[in-house]
């Protein structure tokens, strides 16, 4: 067999995936964000020491993040070894935790459809019994049906990990692929993926997530837009760093590598991030393959979106406080910084707090970190927040939207809490996220947004603490401006959770800017600088 090289980016009509970097705003962001961060630390008069040292300390992070994005994204990936009419022996694995019968019978059909030189077996990894899913005898029966191999555990752990390492000890094919119950395979994804494992160290190759239901609602819209920024542009610059990693579904993987990291990791609720970088360790290569090559569902409404965010944060943010990446011997300095810079975005909850309370705190006592006037900071941050922001557009194909962004920077206590856990060594379950569909009002999930609800109340408390003090001064009304910011962009998310009484459209048949500067109104008016960032296109996906 003659390995062809062919391009691992492959032309796609979808919009997100056809970023071409343009260096020179790469590098003008890079730039001004540097130049902004140092006249926040030198050029202006200090204010309180606690609140200008809490203040560096978040442009660091954003800094930190901004350079770490303009790397990943800087350009596609390289040409790679592909083998047209590789047709190695492969199983083709459907993991199912309790999803409607309908969801899996269209995937498991779709899956047998599969264009391949060779013949292959499609698995039905039924966790239902384990999980304590009524359904669990149906996909038994479903899998009877349509002549496909259903392995349902009986002795639980390990969660979606623990179901694939049990089909791996109960199949043989030195290669598989795995779908979740509701990600629908085109017919050409094995030949589309196979290929690339003409190369020995091939270790898995990846391919995107990509949501059919995603005009369903606002959740699945944004759920939605929030993918595309890292299924376009990261994931291809991770790919050509050598570090793009597992996402959970839609991906093929060597049996013999993954049995070199020691199996899918069991003892991670992102089990797919960590077992990708136990395997990179190992020295096994990733691809990742830039083209739609199945189609799935996104959560539908605010409680599954919140779970499933709240389990990519924990098992991330394990990897830096449990498996910290640069201490890891076997990776390379670009492997580790790149799973630094993925997991460390969760960490961006407590920055965006930080951020957000600045404003109140001076309301509430006057304090300041520094202290500007209002044109004089606009020099420096207008030109810095356009950079960043149309970098982040640009990059992903005007595909981020504002909910998008709204959603990522209003996760803050989402990501705290996850914080909190991993610290504390709390346990959490595995949360598999729903796949059924909703008609109907939307169910209230506003608990879900009290830390918000409470951060507004909050505000207005202080605005009349400040009024009381200093009347409606410049600086006052530029850090009220600036809260008003704050508040905004939290309006998305608590709309999202909040109940209505209206229908939802028909659900679709399957077949950061964070938060910006509480900048000075009037000459020596005091500021609260937080600047934009587009940390959130350093999120890891998993599903």
């Amino acid at each position: 067999m003659n390995p062809t090289p062919v391009a691992a980016s492959r032309p796609d009509t979808r919009t997100f995936l056809q970023y071409v970097p343009n260096r020179g705003f790469l590098v003008a962001n890079v730039v001004l964000a540097i130049v902004y961060t140092l006249v926040i630390a030198f050029a202006f008069e200090h204010g309180n020491r606690v609140l200008l040292a809490a203040l560096l300390a978040t442009e660091a992070f954003h800094l930190a993040q901004i350079i770490g994005y303009c790397w990943t994204v800087w350009r596609r990936d390289t040409a790679r070894a592909f083998a047209p009419g590789f047709d190695a022996p492969v199983d083709v694995f459907i993991t199912v935790c309790g999803e409607p019968v309908d969801i899996v019978r269209e995937t498991a059909r779709a899956a047998q459809a599969m264009t391949y030189p060779r013949p292959f077996t499609v698995h039905l990894l039924n966790d239902g019994l384990v999980a304590g899913k009524e359904n669990w005898r149906e996909i038994e029966e479903l899998a009877d049906e349509l002549g496909v191999t259903c392995i349902t555990r009986v002795t639980p752990g390990g969660a979606k990990a623990g179901n694939i390492n049990h089909a791996l000890s109960c199949t043989s094919s030195p290669y598989f692929v795995v779908f979740d119950a509701d990600h629908v395979p085109h017919p050409d994804f094995l030949v589309e993926v196979m290929g690339y494992f003409v190369d020995e160290r091939m270790g898995f190759v990846q391919t995107p997530q990509f949501y059919a239901n995603q005009d369903q609602n606002r959740v699945t819209r944004v759920a939605w837009d929030q993918q595309t920024l890292f299924f376009g542009p990261i994931m291809s610059g991770k790919s050509r760093l050598d570090s793009a990693f597992m996402c959970g579904t839609n991906m093929a993987v060597r049996r013999s590598a993954i049995a070199d990291a020691g199996g899918m990791c069991e003892f991670n609720i992102a089990e797919d991030f960590l077992t990708s970088l136990f395997m990179h360790e190992r020295g096994w290569r990733s691809v990742y393959v830039p083209k739609v090559l199945a189609e799935g569902l996104a959560p539908d409404d605010f409680l599954n979106y919140y779970k499933q965010q709240f389990r990519w944060t924990r098992g991330s943010l394990e990897v830096i406080f449990k498996y910290n990446p640069l201490v890891r011997r076997g990776l390379s300095w670009r492997q580790k910084l790149q799973y630094l810079l993925s997991a460390s975005y969760y960490l961006s909850g407590s920055v965006i707090l930080l951020d957000a309370v600045l404003p109140i705190i001076y309301l509430l006592t006057g304090e300041t970190p520094i202290v500007t006037a209002t044109m004089t900071l606009a020099l420096v941050f207008v030109p810095y927040m356009w950079i960043n922001l149309y970098v982040l557009q640009r990059t992903s194909n005007f595909t981020y939207s504002y909910q998008a962004i709204a959603f990522s920077l209003s996760a803050w206590w989402l990501q705290i809490t996850a914080m909190a856990a991993v610290l504390a060594n709390r346990k959490t379950s595995f949360a598999v996220t729903s796949k059924a569909t909703h008609d109907g009002a939307r169910p209230n999930f506003l608990r879900l947004v009290v830390p918000q609800l409470t951060y507004a109340a909050v505000a207005a408390l202080a605005l009349a603490v400040g009024l009381a003090r200093e009347g409606a001064s410049a600086s006052l009304v530029a850090n009220v401006a600036w809260l008003s910011v704050h508040l905004a962009i939290a309006v998305p998310f608590v709309v999202a959770a909040s109940p209505s009484r209206g229908p939802r459209r028909a659900p679709l048949v399957q077949a950061p800017a964070p938060a910006l500067p509480a900048a000075a109104a009037g000459d020596r008016a005091t500021a609260h600088p937080t600047p934009p960032s587009i940390e959130p296109a350093l999120q890891p996906a998993h599903d």
